[in-house]
């Protein structure tokens, strides 16, 4: 497609000039340099761009400081709307050899002669082109000196996704501009969860009439989004707001958003005729943001002497004039680097020698890429703000205005920038702020919406073709209080039907819908397809006892549930009697063991102590043996008799105290309770011991139970067994695994507590071990269910959700219904903090009593023999130390003295054999004194 654009181009061109070959130099500050401007003169935009563009070429030739004497000189062509003249006008400006192009104003146009620029390499710089895709590497001569329409459509979604509208209908032009434009949105939109319901194009050509846009707005009525976004042109847009309004769209509960094709108008042409007026009352409208300043209220004063008032200035008007001297100022830098202005042929085209074509004709711009660098790079303060381009070639701070129409004007209600979203304050003032994105800092002001109301409208409606909504509903056979068919009718009735209609009842319009029986009768449905028929369009919701589940909540949205819901446990039981050793059944094995241990421990640790220091500790072996045990049991009634004088010891028997004061609760309480309490016992403890025995499980047919159990769980699909009613359950549960049965059943809570109300001999065990709800399926983003979950809350503070659940929930009374299953044991995991603390104080204790012991060992030892062996010193020392432990404390001394003095008398009798010692029988008689 690009090549025949571009070989249509030569051929036209060539048509049009028949001259002869030529290459033109001019030096690099010529006196006058051409530049071309191409848009529509009679349009809305065309009108206030070629003034701007004139004034504009005016101020810069008045400057001598922009381009130091050299004249830019304009040329003006209208391509009046259309993609073939705005190509045959382009190609004119070859013979005036112009060095950029102004323009064109409309897209379809811009991508045409973007070809032909890329080929001649003359950069356009369009101030009204604002189809997104024009930003693409495919045009590289492109310049676009306005905003885009993607950050159009971006502002459009963050409004639409602040007022909570998740559906919205596009009505387009069916051109580059419109299509896609309108694909940008659909893309904004996606990204916030909402989305383009419906969309419809009009032909661009001026024969669609007014019978083709009564038909296209009758298909919008009939649709559900009541929220009508319009990006067309001025005169078409008009003509759909004004049938619009004579088909009484324009009232309550409708919103009406237009893309900047309408503020432009209004800011041109204000104020309209009244019965146009009247035709856009309430409807939104984006115009592009431009900040105010000195300069631009000097410009529009100006521009009101100009026109005399009968033309408005709008934003396109605006960045006109900045294109020129965008320009302007690329221009001077292009100079300032010594680029000329020169043009010569294209070496690929052939030689028209023989050919009326005339092909060497068309040259090529040498300089141009310098001069699109400069463009690209400049960076400025027009009437617009700060002129700049980004990486991506759009200008820098996009930003839009959010204006309401109302009366015989507007108002604005806020702003909108690509820097911080949505706010009443203009842009200008946040960019010296960080950004803030955050949804409490994105605002506008109150709006007047179609209708005259300042109410915001709930942006959707059922869709008005007559069509009632298909809710599924499951044909139950088990459980049929929570929902059931009445026999031999459509009709449907039970506990999730009454809290349906109650919320539908509350509703502040009218709902119309059937119910539609999703199940053969024959046993539960199940309940995944029944939801997976909402994803294909089956059924438009569905009602009944459904799982609200992850797996279901990521293809569809649930309301609030009304029914809290979890996966429990059933299992048989039987009744605990108390007989002879029930005094052994608080504690488990094992803490009886450890406590016994420990009674044990700690007596032998004070007696170790106590041992040196306590008479009470001391004597034959066989008695402190009895002191230790009657010590250690006595603690447990807080009655020993032996006092403890050791520091150590009365720090590790405060310790044990504690443990034991404990330990004697928590066992009289659990006694006091397996005496006064029946007690029942199950075999299943909950759904870890399920797990990790093999014995079959039961759950319920269509249930969500057995893929929880599989998937999650991880059990057997060979050990699950499908149930389809209550007696099923009893009977199952009944016959045990033994016998063909199953050992628990796994179900959801609401079906456990209706099946345990008339079923007294079986009992949950263990704890709900996953927590959900019951909740009504729609599509995702349904705009119902919302309402429906706001509905639901209503039902649950105004008591009547209670009320439908007693009315068909209410349970019997079973004989046995005060009974409790087995309590749990108390066992060793809930006591070892103590027991470690216990045992650590003990531990301490000994090593501090060890170390004294030590120290008092090498204090009292003598010097040891040089010839003394390495195994007798050993054996030696364990010996005294042994007897450092054992011997009574205060003995030491008296011990050590002796042993002193036998060193001495041993000393003297080997001086008295040498003659050296006439002392000895003094000595000896010293000795003998200390002994007695």
């Amino acid at each position: 497609m690009n090549a025949v654009r571009f070989v249509s181009c030569l051929f036209l061109f060539c048509v049009l000039f028949s001259s002869s070959g030529y290459s033109r130099n001019v030096s690099s500050r010529p006196a006058v340099v051409n530049i071309g401007a191409i848009f529509t003169f009679e349009s809305t935009i065309g009108r206030a761009a070629k003034i701007a563009i004139q004034e504009a070429v005016k101020d810069v030739n008045a400057n001598s400081s922009i381009l130091h004497g050299t004249e830019l000189k304009i040329h003006m062509r209208n391509s009046n709307c259309s993609g073939f003249l705005g190509l045959v006008e382009g190609l004119k400006f070859t013979e005036n050899d112009v060095i950029a192009v102004i323009g064109p104003q409309s897209s379809v146009v811009a991508h045409i002669i973007s070809h032909v620029a890329n080929e001649l390499q003359v950069p356009l710089l369009s101030f009204a082109a604002t189809d997104p895709t024009l930003n693409s590497l495919q045009f590289p001569f492109f310049v676009r000196t306005t905003q885009s329409d993607f950050y159009q459509m971006v502002a459009i979604s963050e409004v639409v996704d602040h007022y909570g509208w998740k559906q919205v209908t596009a009505i387009f032009i069916d051109n580059d501009y419109g299509r896609n434009g309108v694909s940008a949105l659909g893309d904004r939109l996606a990204e916030r969860r909402c989305r383009i319901s419906y969309k419809v194009g009009i032909p661009p050509d001026s024969g669609f009439n007014r019978g083709d846009i009564t038909d296209i707005l009758v298909k919008v009525a009939l649709m559900e989004s009541r929220v009508v976004i319009v990006h067309v042109y001025p005169d078409m847009g008009f003509k759909i707001f004004s049938m619009a309004n004579h088909l009484e769209m324009m009232g309550n509960g409708w919103v009406w958003i237009a893309t900047d094709w309408l503020s432009s108008v209004l800011d041109s042409a204000s104020p309209l005729p009244s019965e146009t007026m009247d035709s856009v009352q309430g409807v939104l409208v984006l115009r592009q943001h431009t900040p105010d300043s000195d300069r631009k209220r000097a410009f529009s004063s100006r521009w009101h002497k100009l026109t005399g008032g009968s033309l408005g200035l709008h934003s396109y008007g605006l960045y006109a004039y900045d294109s020129v001297w965008l320009i302007a100022h690329a221009l001077d830098a292009f100079f300032n680097q010594g680029g000329i202005i020169s043009f010569s042929n294209d070496s690929r085209l052939p030689s028209g020698e023989g050919s009326s074509l005339h092909l060497e004709a068309i040259s090529i711009f040498d300089d141009g890429k310098l001069l699109l660098n400069n463009i690209l790079q400049s960076d400025f303060v027009g009437l617009t703000g700060r002129i700049k381009f980004g990486i991506d070639r759009s200008l820098i701070l996009p930003a839009y205005d959010v204006i309401n129409v109302i009366g015989t004007g507007y108002r604005r209600i806020g702003y909108w920038s690509n820097y911080s979203g949505l706010s009443i304050m203009p842009p200008e003032t946040l960019y010296t702020k960080p950004p803030n994105r955050s949804s409490s800092n994105q605002n506008l002001y109150n709006a007047i919406w179609p209708g005259d109301t300042l109410l915001t409208p709930r942006g959707w409606a059922f869709a008005n073709n007559g069509k009632q909504l298909r809710i599924g509903v499951p044909i139950r056979v088990s459980f049929r209080e929570f929902v059931s068919q009445v026999q031999g009718t459509d009709t449907f009735k039970g506990f999730c039907i009454d809290v349906f209609t109650a919320a539908v009842s509350l509703l502040p319009y009218p709902v119309q819908y059937q119910f539609v029986p999703f199940g053969d009768g024959k046993e539960n449905p199940s309940y995944t397809e029944l939801v997976n028929k909402i994803t294909t369009g089956f059924f438009d919701a569905a009602v009944g006892d459904i799982a609200i589940v992850t797996k279901r909540t990521k293809v569809l949205d649930f309301t609030q549930p009304y029914v809290a819901s979890g996966l429990v446990v059933v299992a048989p039981f039987r009744k605990l009697n108390s007989g002879a050793w029930a005094f052994l059944r608080p504690f488990s094995a094992r803490m009886w063991i450890v406590t016994a241990c420990f009674f044990l421990v700690v007596g032998l640790v004070v007696w170790i102590l106590e041992h040196r220091i306590n008479d009470d500790f001391r004597g034959p072996p066989r008695r402190q043996i009895i002191t230790v045990l009657w010590f250690s049991l006595s603690t447990l009634f807080f009655a020993h008799r032996e006092n403890t004088m050791s520091t150590l010891a009365r720090f590790v028997l405060l310790i044990w105290l504690f443990v034991v004061l404990i330990i004697n609760s928590s066992y009289t309480a659990s006694l006091t309770s397996i005496f006064t309490v029946q007690q029942l016992s199950s075999p299943i403890k909950g759904i870890e011991s399920l797990k990790e025995s093999n014995e079959p499980i039961g759950y319920q047919v269509g249930s969500f139970a057995e893929y929880y159990l599989r998937e999650e769980v991880g059990i057997s699909k060979s050990r699950l067994v499908a149930l389809g009613s209550p007696e099923a359950y009893a009977k199952a549960l009944q016959l045990g695994p033994e016998k063909g049965g199953v050992a628990a059943i796994v179900d959801e809570l609401p079906y456990v507590e209706l099946f345990l109300s008339r079923q007294c001999t079986f009992r949950i065990v263990g704890q709900e071990f996953t927590k959900s709800g019951w909740g009504f399926a729609f599509p995702r983003d349904s705009p119902l269910a919302l309402d429906m979950s706001t509905a639901i809350l209503a039902l649950s503070e105004n008591g009547d959700l209670q009320r439908i659940h007693d009315k068909w929930l209410t349970q019997s009374t079973c004989s046995s219904e005060t009974s409790e299953l087995e309590s749990d044991r108390l066992h060793l995991k809930s006591f070892w903090g103590l027991f470690l603390i216990c045992g650590l104080a003990c531990f301490i204790s000994l090593l501090i009593h060890f170390c004294q012991i030590t120290r008092k060992l090498y204090q009292a030892t003598p010097a040891e023999s040089p010839s003394a062996g390495q195994g007798s010193s050993r054996s030696g020392r364990l010996h005294r130390l042994l007897s450092l432990m054992d011997e009574k404390a205060g003995q030491e001394k008296s011990a050590v003295k002796r042993r002193k003095l036998e060193r001495s008398l041993s000393e003297n009798d080997r001086d008295c054999e040498l003659g050296r010692n006439p002392m000895r029988k003094e000595t000896e008689r010293m000795a003998g004194t200390t002994s007695t």
